[in-house]
């Protein structure tokens, strides 16, 4: 009797990877179709660009939503919906002009509901538990932000300078509370941003004390950045 002969082993075919490769693309054209330009944050976008290019000036910002977002005011919702179009661009030139003060986290540019923010670190340009500016270690710092909102770009805008605090008791010979002493860090700031050319009439200042903290007050690295002023370009729904 004729032994038979054993089938050989064939290799799998490719045929699947035609089908897969349909499949990827019905995908890739599906979430196309959900894309809606119109929706994309202009300055979160600059952001993701300068992060993926490795630019040497795309760190020291973050985005934030800001408090007003717990309430439903997220930056879509507000009444100004070219926000990010607006500000997109001075975001990145703030960036880039303020890039040695954000390497040295002396200056911090972020951005939420209000608009355009620059977090001045109150234990760089103050001293300790006063409102006296450091101005001889800050003048070139405070000259350049007064340049920048002097910029062609911002003539439309108005700002606003919010003095914060961490929640340690202030010395009552001083200060009668963190509220007078946040007050006066924001306003002494004004005044050097106007002598170094910043227009007067276009700023307001408010203090808050320790009411608006960024972190909790329960160690000293976030009492540090509790205790900062913040410059404020503010969103035309924030006028």
């Amino acid at each position: 009797m004729a032994k038979k002969k054993k089938r050989e082993a064939t290799a799998a075919g490719s045929g699947w990877l035609n089908t897969y490769a349909d499949m990827v693309t019905l995908m890739m054209c599906f979430f196309v179709m959900l894309y809606d330009p119109s929706e994309v944050d202009v300055t979160q976008l600059a952001t993701m660009t300068a992060s993926i290019q490795g630019e040497p000036t795309g760190g020291g910002q973050s985005l934030a939503a800001g408090r007003l977002a717990d309430l439903g005011n997220t930056i879509n919702s507000l009444p100004s919906m070219e926000k990010g179009k607006n500000l997109g661009l001075a975001v990145k030139k703030a960036i880039s002009v303020f890039a040695p003060e954000i390497k040295t986290n002396k200056i911090t540019i972020s951005s939420d509901e209000r608009g355009l923010v620059i977090t001045l670190a109150a234990d760089a340009f103050f001293k300790e538990s006063s409102a006296e500016l450091n101005i001889d270690e800050t003048r070139d710092s405070l000259l350049r932000i007064a340049q920048f909102l002097a910029d062609r770009e911002l003539s439309s805008r108005r700002f606003r300078i919010e003095g914060h605090t961490d929640s340690g008791a202030t010395d009552p010979a001083q200060w009668p509370s963190n509220w007078e002493l946040s007050t006066a860090r924001a306003t002494n700031v004004l005044h050097y941003l106007t002598d170094f050319g910043a227009d007067e009439t276009r700023f307001s200042v408010a203090g808050y004390a320790d009411t608006r903290p960024m972190y909790s007050n329960d160690t000293e690295e976030g009492r540090a950045y509790n205790r900062r002023v913040d410059i404020i370009i503010l969103d035309e729904g924030h006028f």
